[in-house]
């Protein structure tokens, strides 16, 4: 059926920007934004959440902005995927 398009938990998207950010190593926003598949301002709004959790840290470098996933951020992703693997057992999704 068209336009039934499932969106995304916000689970989801945070697994996504962590594992956008830590396939980058130290991603640049414009590569989050690419990989995450989200507009400018919902993707800030994110990261604010996740830098405000630990899980995201920004840093400054060369004039640059990066955004690097802390070590509790790398604890995050795995056990969203414990979990995402747990469920989809049961046919069920994030």
């Amino acid at each position: 059926m068209a336009g039934t398009e499932k969106q995304r938990s916000t689970i989801r998207i945070y697994l996504d920007i962590l594992l956008a950010a830590e396939d980058e190593g130290n991603a640049k926003p414009t590569r989050i934004l690419q990989r995450a598949n989200l507009p400018h301002d919902r993707m800030m709004k994110h990261v604010a959440e996740l830098q405000k959790r630990g899980l995201l840290e920004e840093v400054t470098s060369g004039g640059g902005r990066f955004y690097v996933v802390t070590s509790k951020g790398k604890g995050f992703v795995k056990e969203v995927q414990r979990a995402e693997a747990f469920l989809s057992a049961f046919g069920v999704s994030l």
